[in-house]
């Protein structure tokens, strides 16, 4: 099978690179392997949280003192400037809906009651612009009865912090024993389900309007829109105050809900997804990657003119480590960081800065892969596979996944 360009990933960072290259018209191909971490999406994309441990507040002034081997700083600050209004564009056209400032960071709380700084959040989820402050003073926190993935003492604890009055109340519906019974099965996403048939919304509203009587706003698990994205609005239009809703332990139900809807778009473009297959290999002539080998696909192989490698880092073992050495599984590209020696990978300190989380596949100016001390022409990289970040401790990892796949589709459409 031929295609114009085969992204190896089908995460955040593959599926925004194919639908960029799809919407200019090129044949693209996705091969994913399963689940990508969007399925842990806590709701809001960062762009640029923390440089040398400290709170950013402009992103895009903070990414100034990035290191010059940061992806941002590789990218070019001017192109950071350009792509930064662009994705969120992007994925509006997916029918995801984020609000955010590129030169200003808002707040989002956390499952642990704290304010984290980030770029963009889905309208799903509520906005501040204080950390140190709550806009309301009395919270009704409810939660469905056996839900243990709802951890509501940590939000309050953290609300008291901003001296909020709170209540913890949980509750049960018929329509939920089902799945009540099974603690494997009381999860967010079958939660979702019962709500997407759109049966119990109105049950469900009167029953939050009734426990949260004399309190200011009411704070939910995020547990709706599954498939169906208007259920969220339909549920705050009939609560009669606030609604915050929270994050829950994964898999995310936003976060799932922007995986398929982020596919459908790609799919719509007429580009084609490969879900549940493992690049296995491929075949290199004349300096240039020609086709790839796959674990479905068997002696068929998958040509391209151009390949993006967006197999992201260590969690989707787009990078590998092992007691003895440090690589990339498919084709064993150069990695930039100290592969040969372990003691250098790891910080005694656990709560330090990791040394191996700045690894990464190393790339020429251009983004194109290194094999050898050499630069395959037509085999790019984008996302958290490149080196040079510690997304965690920076808050960068979704920017980086964004910005760079965006980049890269541009390299390729000149």
């Amino acid at each position: 099978m031929k295609f114009d360009n085969i992204i190896i990933g089908g995460g955040l960072s593959g599926l925004t690179c194919g639908i960029k290259l799809a919407e200019q018209g090129r044949k693209c191909a996705i091969v994913s392997s399963g689940q990508s971490a969007i399925h842990f999406f806590s709701g809001s994309f960062d762009l640029l949280s923390k440089v040398d441990g400290k709170e950013v507040k402009n992103p895009l002034e903070g990414m100034k003192s990035l290191a010059s081997n940061h992806p941002y700083q590789r990218v070019g600050l001017e192109n950071i400037s350009r792509l930064v209004e662009e994705a969120p564009q992007l994925l509006v056209r997916a029918g995801l809906n984020f609000a955010g400032q590129a030169d200003q960071n808002h707040y989002a709380l956390t499952p642990m009651g704290v304010m984290k700084p980030t770029w963009l959040t889905i309208d799903d989820f509520s906005r501040f612009f204080h950390n140190d402050s709550f806009p309301w003073k009395k919270a009704a926190i409810l939660n469905f009865s056996g839900f243990l993935d709802f951890h509501t003492l940590f939000v309050q604890d953290g609300l008291k912090k901003f001296g909020v009055e709170t209540q913890v109340k949980n509750f049960a519906m018929k329509e939920f024993e089902a799945i009540r019974r099974n603690p494997s099965e009381m999860r967010s996403t079958n939660i979702a389900k019962v709500f997407d048939r759109g049966i119990i919304i109105d049950e469900f509203a009167e029953k939050v309007n009734e426990l949260s009587k004399g309190f200011n706003v009411v704070i939910l698990p995020s547990v709706f829109g599954l498939f169906n994205k208007n259920v969220t609005a339909e549920i705050r239009a009939k609560i009669d105050k606030p609604v915050v809703l929270v994050p829950a332990i994964p898999p995310s139900v936003p976060g799932i809900r922007s995986q398929i809807l982020l596919r459908k778009r790609f799919e719509e473009l007429g580009g084609t997804y490969f879900l549940g297959d493992n690049v296995e290999g491929g075949t290199i002539e004349n300096n240039k990657l020609v086709a790839i080998q796959t674990n479905n696909h068997g002696d068929i192989k998958l040509e391209a003119d151009q390949f993006i490698l967006a197999s992201g880092s260590f969690y989707s073992k787009g990078i590998v480590a092992t007691r003895e050495k440090l690589y990339e599984p498919i084709l064993g590209l150069d990695i930039d960081g100290e592969v040969e020696d372990s003691e250098k990978w790891l910080d005694e300190k656990f709560f330090n800065d990791q040394p191996y989380m700045h690894y990464g596949v190393k790339t020429d100016k251009q983004f194109r892969a290194m094999m050898n001390g050499k630069p395959i022409e037509n085999l790019y990289v984008a996302g958290s596979v490149l080196g040079g970040a510690n997304a965690l401790k920076e808050g960068s990892g979704a920017g980086i996944s964004l910005l760079t796949s965006l980049h890269v589709a541009e390299q390729l459409l000149k």
